[in-house]
């Protein structure tokens, strides 16, 4: 036998399935109502029928006495479906009230329809088959005896009409619950989806925070700790100048802490660096807290102009990491950094004479890593794109192109 279904339609997803009531018809709210109207509505033409041809003797008042039972018993059921095995005994006893109607006023038998119903609403499907088949077997019986000769028809008929339908309420019932267990399998699709999408969203925010971290306040800590080395080194013999190393290094806790600020509340770092003046002036702090032994020249070519605030500050952070791999690795006396502004977007080139490296080993052990991964997936994620020409003994060049109209994609 079947275990309980789902309800169909909409329906299905309003009540839960209760109790004991495993029926191959789901409930629904509007079919109870019509289906106690169409059994009230029959039990008294019947009972009229009844009484206009045999008057009310005994026999009327056990037969009225069944009809009321009948239908009091009917209205009832919304009361049973809290109770696990109340169901089931409710309906048997319907069926049973039914029948002893139909033999004594074969007339009844028009009230199989609401009882045969209710026996599909609540019973298992094979349970529901066998009542449904008996019912239309005794009314056939109960029809043969006011007829005045018999006709086969008048039993394969009902028997006939009687599964068809069973059966097409099965077929109709399966479908909707193959339908149901497709829209559930769908929620919990778009369910996963929803949660998939926000650990992506968190791993990106967290990887553009690893790449805010490492080239601002990590590459601003490195700077404040060279700085604190050179004053210590400078502090007896050359004070003055030690004096000026801490100062700078003051001056660069102050920037770093500003940056520190802007990247806990995730908002777009600094203002007006977008012109060209500001956007060379801050890679020429950069340069100079980066690399304080270093001369780095800074050249701007094309026709300048106002370029959007995050292109700015990205291009910025990717003189800095930049700079901060020359400082780590290169082993350089010469850096340039060079602003390009074109048509469409604006290129920004970081070269120095020092020891370079394999570009095949990017990312490798003590090799680069960090830093130019940061820079290629920031400019990517703006829009454009980076890359590192670089061969051992001839120096490096990071190149890193930025559209005008960058996407928001990184802050």
């Amino acid at each position: 036998m079947d275990s309980p279904h789902l309800d169909v339609g909409t329906d299905a997803r309003r009540e839960p399935r209760a109790a004991g009531v495993r029926g191959v018809l789901a409930p629904a709210h509007r079919l109870d109502p019509w289906l106690l109207a169409v059994l009230l509505v029959l039990l008294i033409a019947c009972s009229v029928r009844y009484l206009d041809r045999h008057g009310l003797d005994d026999g009327g008042f056990a037969v009225l006495t069944g009809a009321v039972a009948l239908g009091a018993a009917y209205a009832t059921r919304p009361l049973l479906t809290g109770h696990a095995w109340w169901p089931t005994v409710w309906v048997l006893a319907m069926v049973l009230v039914w029948g002893v109607l139909t033999l004594v006023a074969p007339s009844f038998a028009w009230c199989a329809v609401p009882v045969a119903f209710a026996a599909l609403r609540v019973l298992p499907f094979g349970w529901a088959v066998t009542t449904v088949v008996a019912m239309t077997v005794l009314l056939t019986a109960a029809w043969q005896r006011i007829t005045e000769s018999g006709d086969p028809v008048q039993v394969a008929g009902p028997i006939g009409i009687a599964l068809v339908t069973v059966l097409a309420y099965r077929a109709l019932d399966q479908e909707s619950r193959a339908r149901q267990a497709l829209l559930d399998q769908l929620l919990d699709a778009q369910a996963e989806l929803a949660d998939e999408q926000h650990r992506s969203g968190a791993l990106a925010e967290r990887t553009r925070l690893s790449r805010e971290i490492h080239d601002s306040v990590g590459q601003g800590l490195s700077s404040i700790n060279l700085l604190l080395q050179a004053a210590d080194q400078d502090w007896d013999a050359r004070p003055d100048r030690a004096r000026a190393h801490v100062r700078q290094a003051a001056d660069t806790a102050r920037e770093e802490l500003d940056e520190v600020r802007r990247v806990v509340r995730d908002l777009v770092p600094g203002s007006g660096v977008g012109t060209t003046d500001a956007l060379v002036g801050a890679v020429r702090r950069a340069a100079e807290l980066t690399l304080p032994d270093i001369a780095v020249e800074v050249r701007v070519d094309g026709a300048a102009g106002v370029v959007p605030e995050e292109v700015a500050q990205a291009l910025v952070r990717s003189a800095r990491g930049a700079l901060a791999n020359i400082r780590e690795h290169a082993q350089a006396s010469r850096v340039a950094v060079t602003l390009t502004y074109q048509d469409d977007e604006v290129v920004l080139d970081v070269r120095d004479d020092g020891r370079g490296f394999a570009p095949d080993r990017l990312g490798a052990r003590g090799v680069r890593g960090h830093g130019l991964t940061g820079i290629r997936a920031r400019a990517i994620a703006l829009g454009g794109d980076a890359e590192v020409e670089s061969s051992p003994g001839e120096g490096t060049t990071v190149v890193v192109r930025l559209p005008l109209t960058a996407r928001q994609a990184y802050r």
